[in-house]
């Protein structure tokens, strides 16, 4: 209710709730009046992908309730929500890993090997579980609907993801409002809204949670609330491996309040007084989301996740030679003779502009927001597939403080507006005809 005796936190809740309700609308009026000639040839394997019943065998991508809210990877996080990581389902790699030698992990991460019926690994071990998590939990109540379970869980998620989106609206605005001004907070959330690859907030996609965590955790680091940033950035890790690096800006609010030299912490000191247990104790909580990260990482699921990120998917850490090269052909493509391929990557390369140059011009500004969003960036630039960045971008909170600034020019302003808003009407109708859309 605080919230709602704020003007502007009311305009924002107005303008989410407006375009919560025109997205809904979008995603059933477009296709009324449009359809798309399949296949896609924007990258070398979507042809194959994009043929008429390609996606047939896909049970949770073939429920009709919501289904232009479902594409491409909303399969695993459906499949999650619904049947667990061991959902049927899904695709899988290894068909000869199964049986007990799979039932491993330790609590928290444990899969029983009883639930394993098919030899294989899923590829929905290359997902985190927030999400389906919260999907799954979000779908409770909702079962009073009495739809069947699919259905159930794909009016959650996109609950989920638009509630997360308002997070993250309401989070974006008093980040910038405190270097601009109320009405440059309005405009940084507006423009979350309709960057070009926005409408991924409204699908059954991990965007609109992550960004709602990622910016809630960032705005509670600043307002001097370590451990309940920590806790949020623990959960933005498990819903994107990238939110790991929330860790670091946690870590530079709590460097900056020097407690630990505020303590003489020569071993002789040490050993007469004992261990400073609260400077430990604080620095293990703003370490946190490295600390969780790490556990998972070795566990189970965290070693399914990165055979199947590398094996199926192709991405790795730091995979800064394979990805040179593809983001290379990637830009010549825009000048190639395939024009699918060239509007694809130039709302890809637009985006990876957008995103470094906002990073690095904001980092005497808010540097906190800065690293952070320059090393999702970067981190995700260097994963290795030329593909997706425009979304991954959406996670960089100075992109839309940069706008937003920007924006103050009312011609810039609209003319960003028109342009930004085409474009994502392009590639949501993309993504709704299950077209390659990033």
């Amino acid at each position: 209710m605080r919230m709602l005796r704020n003007l502007h936190h009311r305009t924002i809740l107005g303008i989410w709730l407006g375009w919560a309700l025109v997205m809904l609308a979008y995603h059933v009026l477009l296709p009324s009046r449009y359809t798309i000639q399949p296949p896609d040839h924007a990258l070398e394997w979507t042809a194959t992908e994009t043929t008429p019943g390609s996606q047939n065998g896909k049970v949770y991508l073939n429920e009709p309730f919501l289904n232009r809210h479902v594409a491409w990877d909303s399969e695993y996080y459906l499949a999650i929500a619904v049947g667990g990581y061991e959902d049927p389902g899904p695709a899988r790699i290894r068909g000869n890993v199964g049986g007990e030698s799979t039932g491993s992990g330790y609590w928290p991460f444990v899969i029983p090997a009883e639930s394993i019926t098919t030899p294989g690994i899923s590829l929905s071990y290359a997902f985190f579980p927030f999400y389906p998590m919260m999907i799954r939990l979000f779908a409770i109540p909702l079962s009073i609907f009495g739809m069947n379970p699919i259905a159930t869980a794909s009016l959650a998620g996109v609950i989920v993801s638009m509630l997360g989106t308002l997070a993250a609206m309401l989070s974006l605005y008093e980040l910038a409002r405190e270097e601009l001004d109320n009405i440059g907070g309005v405009r940084a959330a507006f423009y979350l809204l309709i960057f070009p690859s926005g409408f991924f907030l409204a699908e059954i996609y991990t965007e609109g949670l992550f960004v709602g965590l990622a910016f809630t955790s960032l705005l509670l680091s600043r307002r001097g609330y370590r451990g309940w940033a920590a806790l949020v950035a623990v959960l933005a890790t498990f819903t994107r491996a990238v939110g790991v690096v929330l860790a670091i800006p946690i870590l530079i609010s709590w460097i900056k309040e020097m407690e630990w030299l505020e303590l003489d912490l020569e071993w002789s000191q040490v050993y007469h007084h004992g261990i400073p247990w609260r400077v430990v104790l604080n620095g293990t909580v703003a370490s946190a989301p490295i600390i969780a990260f790490l556990l998972w990482k070795v566990s189970y699921y965290g070693l399914a996740f990165s055979l199947v990120e590398g094996e199926f998917f192709g991405r790795g850490f730091l995979s800064l030679g394979y990805a040179f090269i593809a983001w290379s052909d990637g830009f010549k493509s825009i000048f190639g003779n395939n024009p699918q391929a060239a509007a694809y990557y130039f709302v890809e390369w637009l985006g990876i502009i957008i995103g470094f140059a906002a990073c690095i011009a904001g980092f005497k500004r808010h540097p906190d927001l800065a690293i952070f969003g320059f090393l999702v960036v970067f981190l995700s630039f260097a994963s290795g597939p030329a593909q997706g960045m425009y979304r991954y971008v959406l996670a960089a909170p100075p992109v839309f403080l940069f706008l937003s600034r920007l924006g103050k020019n009312p011609i810039l302003d609209r003319v960003w507006t028109i342009a930004s808003m085409l474009l994502m009407g392009m590639m949501c109708a993309m993504y709704m005809f299950d077209m390659w859309a990033g």
